[in-house]
């Protein structure tokens, strides 16, 4: 083969330098955030990350040279973080008389400082539910706003603050309550809620957690405009909360006597350290059943999945569906699971 030229090397030294962070996203989900923050960040650039080491696979492999080598091992070594990045399974979609349907949706709100520029938001978020139908709803930033009306739910349970504006988590069921509680983080509007349902002689704890956010927004130029230090030590310390935050969620999930759905919007990617531990044993039900890049967050260079429905290994995971729907930042997510007998 011949050498490279000028251009090949200075494409080759890029591909270097991605392969290496690719490589080192790899082992994010171990290492805590407390002790390495700003490596951490690499989290959420690991979409963009593998998808620029498959364009260096095919450059090189177009080109016939041996250094194509070079992303195609680390891509192999790391095959089960690239297979999470794009699913296909077979169109599961199983209905049965036992299924409990379950959506998780952050609901910005409900749009009631009008970041989308469209009339009756809050109407048509409650339109689309009615017309789903989950058995369970998990809301992260719910408002109970004048226009909201999902009365067609008899049992809920909602933990708000705020002076304002009042707003936090909610769970909204078709199933009795027969307990519901929060878990507080500390110096923030954000927190775990759960409740515990009655389904036949079945009790299933449900949990909702909402971790810390980047406060990125995705509309904005913040990426390129805002200073990068500056943006890398509030996201690194973003992730140090998390991490504080995910801890007293364990703490609490451990103690949990009933077989678990754990949703919510954890603010972080399947290559970190916090969805790592608090997925456990759980079996993320969009990598069971789910189809596509699975995005659950309108952000503008890549997709990136922050919000998840993790279940207890004695469900049997029926469907997972992501919805194209723009009625916030984040888009809606529904699995139906039945226990095994």
């Amino acid at each position: 083969m011949k050498k490279l030229n000028l251009i090949d090397k200075i494409v080759y030294i890029i591909n270097a330098f991605i392969a290496l962070m690719l490589l080192l996203s790899y082992v994010l989900p171990y290492v805590t955030p407390q002790r390495f923050a700003i490596l951490s960040v690499l989290s959420l650039a690991v979409p963009l990350l593998i998808l620029l080491n498959l364009l260096f696979v095919i450059y090189w492999l177009l080109k016939l040279k041996k250094q194509i080598f070079l992303s195609l091992f680390v891509l192999v070594i790391g095959y089960k973080y690239v297979t999470a990045l794009y699913k296909y399974s077979d169109s599961k979609n199983l209905e049965d008389e036992n299924n409990i349907s379950v959506m998780n949706f952050n609901v910005r709100l409900f749009n009631v400082y009008n970041w989308i520029k469209e009339k009756g938001i809050e109407t048509k978020i409650v339109d689309f539910i009615k017309s789903e139908n989950p058995d369970i709803v998990s809301f992260q930033e719910y408002h109970p706003h004048d226009n909201v009306d999902l009365s067609f739910y008899p049992y809920k349970y909602e933990k708000l603050a705020g002076q304002r504006i009042k707003y936090g988590q909610a769970i909204f069921s078709k199933y009795p309550i027969v307990n519901s509680g929060s878990i507080e983080f500390p110096n923030t509007a954000n927190n775990a809620i759960y409740v515990d349902i009655l389904k036949d002689v079945d009790t299933i704890r449900i949990y909702n957690v909402h971790l810390q956010s980047l406060r990125i927004d995705a509309k904005k130029e913040e990426l390129t405009s805002e200073n990068s230090e500056r943006l890398l030590k509030r996201v690194g310390a973003t992730f140090k909360m998390q991490q504080s935050q995910t801890e007293l969620f364990l703490e609490h999930k451990k103690r949990s006597p009933y077989k678990m759905i754990v949703c919510g919007d954890f603010n972080n990617t399947t290559n970190s350290y916090v969805y790592n531990k608090i997925k456990g044993e759980l079996v993320d039900a969009f990598e069971s059943a789910g189809n596509g890049f699975g995005r659950t967050f309108d952000f503008k260079y890549f997709p990136v999945r922050i919000d998840f429905i993790l279940v207890d290994e004695a469900f049997q995971i029926n469907n997972f569906q992501t919805f194209d729907e723009s009625l916030s930042d984040h888009y809606p997510i529904l699995a139906k699971v039945n226990l095994h007998e």
